[in-house]
């Protein structure tokens, strides 16, 4: 592993992005993105990616997300073959710009990818609103009894604002796809039980799910009935409020009525809450001021400079 100074790593994300033809700003914002996922802990959504989008094709840099509806609580956008990233952070930016007075409804059909959702929904939370986040992916996620992959691995994140502010995000499969694509690129197999093909027999070759072969697993091992339910309520909710078959994103933003986090802490008597630990992972990057990049993924990156 390289241990890189994090504004190095920026300056190289940017370039990287400003290479596949992203303007100034947009390419400051997948630099943040994937360097903030990198340094909170959740490298299948960090640095890495942005060797991904580089292979992926097809991009439209200028394409931006266009509203289509917009009612009392209710507003919804297309994509317009924006890439997720900038699309959902785009809408929820601009909405964000004049806040609900109580709640409202976004929807974004047509986006993809969207990465780590709580990078948006912490959007919504440090201006002050409940932020419930949830998207849509590429089908990645198998029934526990095998079959071929039925749903993306569908996160959903909720973010409250408060001290200390609340983040949880959690994602419906036993992995995700990115911890998929990282040990694809390093040559390593993956945990037993989190990859499945099609007639039911467990995988752990990740190059199998990238050739659609094998699948991943619901999250909850004996019960991973349980985590394909939770898979299937967001695929069902987002494809219903967007329409159509495409990936989306759907996010309530409401005012809050109290920090409903500030009476459970004490109940947990110290014991790790979700986000916590990729708060603090950040806080000591920022201290330290470097960052642990994979040897070859730095020398890529690098190239760009």
């Amino acid at each position: 592993m390289a241990r890189v100074p994090i504004d190095q790593v920026r300056e190289a994300l940017h370039a990287r992005a400003a290479a596949l033809g992203f303007v100034d700003a947009r390419a400051a914002r997948l630099a943040d993105h994937f360097l903030d996922a990198e340094l909170r802990g959740a490298s299948g959504h960090g640095v890495e990616r942005m060797r991904w989008l580089h292979g992926l094709g097809g991009l439209q840099p200028e394409a931006a997300a266009v509203e289509t509806d917009r009612s009392e609580g209710y507003v919804r956008y297309d994509g317009a073959g924006a890439l997720g990233y900038l699309a959902l952070a785009e809408v929820l930016q601009r909405e964000l710009a004049e806040p609900p007075a109580g709640a409202r409804l976004v929807v974004v059909a047509d986006c993809f990818p969207t990465g780590r959702l709580g990078y948006f929904a912490e959007m919504g939370s440090r201006a002050g609103l409940v932020t419930l986040l949830s998207a849509t992916s590429t089908p990645r996620i198998v029934h526990p009894q095998g079959g071929p992959p039925v749903t993306g691995t569908n996160p959903i994140c909720l973010a409250v604002p408060g001290d200390p502010p609340t983040l949880v995000d959690v994602s419906m499969g036993a992995v995700t796809y990115g911890a998929v694509l990282k040990a694809a690129a390093t040559g390593r197999a993956m945990p037993d039980g989190t990859l499945l093909r099609g007639d039911g027999r467990p995988e752990t070759d990740p190059a199998e799910v990238i050739a659609d072969r094998a699948g991943i697993m619901p999250f909850g091992g004996p019960l991973a009935h349980k985590g394909f339910a939770l898979a299937l309520l967001v695929e069902v909710l987002c494809r219903s409020l967007a329409g159509g078959t495409g990936h989306a994103a759907v996010a309530l933003l409401a005012r809050p009525g109290a920090d409903g986090m500030a009476g459970l802490r004490p109940l947990l008597g110290g014991r790790r809450v979700p986000g916590d630990t990729g708060a603090a992972r950040l806080t000591e990057a920022r201290r330290s001021g470097t960052a642990e990049v994979p040897d070859d993924l730095w020398a890529w990156l690098a190239r760009s400079h």
